[in-house]
């Protein structure tokens, strides 16, 4: 009688990776796990709709926002002499020249009663005449178009500065002359502090959303597994480090996706509205900030995936996922109320980073050298994070024993 052996190679029954006998696996198992992970969510009906519904309301923002820019009122305004008239024309000539998004038009009315009259009946928005002492008065029955307002007012100071300058013998230069205080940038830029914060509130609300969504999804798969002792299973197959890079790298390309998508819509809403004078600027905010948050993403998500392990049932998500959290939320508020000292050094603190230093960008204020070096810290910080995170993972995943601290994971003996 001969004796047959097994050919199949065998592994050892407990590896340093906490996981247990193993079957040969053909290829990379992190490709497949991440293979696996995107397929999954790219056939949930959920993912796809809430991508759709976030895409709508952007285009549907730039839609508004180019209507609005291109909307055009129209301000009737009531006169009942010649010298009403004059200034009403001379009104609506330097809103139009201004190119302002309201005209303004005069209508002849015989007397004071029938301009009232208009007023009441909304066939006119104000009505100028003279007051008693002989100054212009804008009456209407409510405030005044701030564009409206500010031509009118323009128009009786201009008209009485001629008034006087004539009656003094001199010119309105020469009285206006000094008067006028100009505003300018050092390095020559357009003010745009509004658009600016604008797009760095952007920036925050983009970053919170996709690292809370697919964070919170790593690590409720992760649990799920944990939870229906499936993971005992899949440990047999592949060591816990490849589950943990399929895991994490097929998120991180969904999320990175996801915002690159976004980031290209909004783009091109920007640039049906009055705000495409700043694609140039913003189109390289962008750019960094899909790096930053590449880099920033794959650290939180190896975290995410750790507090799934930390977790010995769905419920405990909460806790275990809570540092981040905090985290994501100090950034969402920092990102774009900071300013300042303030902003330059959160610029540079990892996670931070990845809102605050485009936001800089876009501002002009970081010098070309800065996010290159905000983005080494980042890759340090993501360096570590990524071993620390394994190391914890791989010690609390295989632990039956209820939910355990981060603390008690990172001194935990492997499996």
């Amino acid at each position: 009688m001969t004796t047959q052996t097994d050919p199949s190679p065998r592994t050892s029954a407990a590896g340093g990776d906490g996981s247990r006998e193993r079957a040969p696996q053909a290829g990379r198992p992190w490709a497949i796990v991440a293979g696996r992970e995107v397929v999954v969510r790219l056939t949930n009906r959920a993912f796809l709709v809430s991508t759709l519904i976030t895409l709508v309301f952007i285009v549907g923002i730039g839609a508004f926002s180019a209507w609005q820019s291109g909307r055009t009122s129209t301000a009737t305004v009531a006169v009942t002499s010649q010298d009403a008239g004059r200034l009403v024309s001379t009104a609506a000539a330097a809103a139009k020249a201004a190119d302002s998004s309201t005209e303004i038009e005069a209508t002849t009315l015989s007397s004071e009663a029938a301009a009232r009259s208009a007023l009441t009946a909304g066939d006119a928005d104000a009505w100028l005449h003279q007051g008693s002492n002989g100054s212009w008065v804008l009456t209407s029955t409510d405030t005044p178009g701030g564009s409206v307002q500010t031509a009118l007012a323009d128009a009786v100071r201009s008209e009485a500065l001629s008034a006087n300058a004539a009656a003094a013998g001199t010119s309105v230069e020469a009285i206006e002359r000094g008067t006028v205080l100009a505003t300018e940038r050092l390095d020559g830029a357009e003010d745009n502090t509004g658009a600016i914060r604008l797009a760095t509130l952007a920036f925050a609300l983009l970053f919170f959303m996709a690292a809370m969504l697919f964070g919170q999804q790593i690590a409720a798969s992760v649990v799920e597994e944990k939870q229906s002792r499936l993971v005992e299973i899949i440990a047999t197959a592949i060591p816990l480090r490849e589950l943990l890079a399929g895991k994490v790298l097929g998120n991180s390309l969904l999320a990175l996706g996801q915002v690159i998508l976004y980031g290209a819509v909004g783009l091109v809403a920007v640039s049906f509205t009055d705000l495409s004078g700043l694609l140039p600027g913003l189109s390289a905010a962008v750019v960094w900030f899909v790096v930053f948050f590449a880099v920033g993403f794959f650290a939180l998500a190896c975290l995410f995936a750790v507090a799934g392990a930390l977790a010995s049932r769905t419920e405990d998500l909460q806790s275990t996922t809570s540092p981040m959290t905090m985290v994501l939320m100090l950034v969402y508020v920092i990102g774009f109320t900071v300013t300042g000292t303030a902003l330059k050094i959160a610029s540079f603190v990892p996670i931070m980073s990845v809102v605050a230093m485009p936001g800089r960008i876009l501002s002009g204020e970081a010098a070309w050298w800065e996010p290159v070096v905000a983005l080494l810290l980042m890759l340090a910080f993501a360096a570590v994070t990524v071993v620390v995170g394994e190391r914890i993972y791989r010690r609390s995943l295989m632990q039956t024993r209820g939910k355990m601290s981060w603390r008690e994971g990172l001194k935990a003996s492997d499996a």
